[in-house]
């Protein structure tokens, strides 16, 4: 319930987060947030009951939105306009390489030294990190210019003040993106957290079952590494069509598979479509909506994250308790899947027709 709490908070909080990065930087957003985050690690070392671990926790996830890809994505777009999707992907893997090296880390702190002081240590740890921000990252450098997407001046003659939120928000390309990356989360919320059970009712063991997680976290990093450059050739919007068509496909295989080879092909091939979700999405958005206000932007595209992340895990749950498997959660969930990218094909296709107009001499 904590968990629900926090990631309910962040998800609500994140358009908030973004303006304050559109309007005060990178820098000063991620020293405010890894300050809370920190803060929340040494508060909830000292709970002592559940209601100050729900407020603890709540106060810690306040500060996930502005201390990881929201702050990271406007930095690299801005600082590598060249090879924005190279470095994208490249950062982004450490999310997954990052979660394979702490959870083994944490596991081995609990283990020695109990959850106080564990929290104690990781509160203190990003005290330390905040330091090297200081030195090391800079705001927004205003004399570089994206020459990567030279479409995007073209989309500023969508109407005199194209550039403004408010016209981006009435955009039926923007809201259609939002559906589709929602409707594809329900994946990685409903699914992923119900891999194990389900590998253990169809007779795998324990071992081959967190073997099969790993794959699944190996695949993510090795998608943001492929479609993060792939990205700067097709657009980030092909990239992310293709990502959710693995993503499908593992899930069918997945569905039908009876031997361990066509599971393990399943996994790598899911992990494969799931990782480059966060690589591309800052991508997508920049590319159709420039930077100006991309802080804001990834910030509403984070509160659609609440309806996966609630309705997700309960919808499995339900499924399960009264079917007795997961067969029926799959097909919704392709059914999901399918559904994003019919909105991204969308998109695409407005994008496009929307400068081909705009390409097009007017004729007095």
């Amino acid at each position: 319930m904590a968990l629900t709490f926090g990631g309910v908070t962040s998800s609500l909080i994140s358009p908030f987060i973004g303006n304050i990065l559109d309007k005060y930087g990178p820098r000063k957003t991620m020293i405010i947030s890894i300050f809370l985050v920190a803060i929340g690690f040494l508060l909830r070392s000292q709970t002592q009951n559940l209601m100050s671990l729900y407020i603890f926790t709540i106060l810690m996830f306040l500060g996930v939105p502005g201390s990881t890809i929201m702050p990271a994505s406007k930095l690299i777009i801005t600082w590598f306009p060249k090879t924005t999707g190279r470095m994208m992907g490249g950062v982004t893997s450490g999310n997954n390489l990052g979660s394979a090296f702490a959870v083994p880390a944490v596991a081995t702190l609990l283990t020695i030294f109990g959850w106080r002081l564990t929290h104690l240590i990781i509160g203190l740890s990003l005290i330390i990190l905040l330091f090297i921000i200081l030195f090391i990252v800079k705001d927004d450098n205003k004399k570089l210019i994206s020459k990567k997407y030279p479409s995007r001046k073209k989309d500023q003659l969508l109407s005199p003040k194209s550039k403004i939120l408010e016209n981006i928000y009435r955009n039926q390309i923007f809201w259609l993106i939002i559906l589709g990356m929602t409707l594809q989360q329900f994946l990685r919320f409903g699914v992923v957290s119900q891999l194990i059970p389900h590998f253990d009712q169809i007779g795998l063991s324990l071992s081959i079952a967190s073997g099969l997680m790993i794959i699944l976290s190996i695949g993510g990093a090795s998608s943001k590494l492929i479609f993060g450059p792939l990205s700067e050739k097709i657009t980030a919007r092909i990239a992310f069509i293709l990502i959710m068509i693995l993503q499908t496909i593992g899930l069918l295989i997945l569905l039908y598979s009876e031997s361990i080879m066509f599971i393990w092909i399943s996994i790598t091939i899911m992990g494969l479509g799931m990782g480059g979700v966060g690589a591309l999405t800052p991508l997508v958005f920049s590319e159709i909506f420039g930077t100006k206000n991309l802080g804001q932007i990834i910030g509403v595209s984070r509160v659609g994250l609440v309806a996966p992340a609630i309705a997700g895990p309960l919808l499995a749950g339900l499924i399960y308790d009264n079917y007795n498997n997961y067969k029926y959660l799959f097909w919704i969930m392709i059914a999901l899947l399918i559904l994003s990218i019919i909105c991204f094909i969308l998109a695409s296709l407005m994008h496009k027709n929307t400068h081909r107009n705009i390409s097009k001499p007017s004729i007095k």
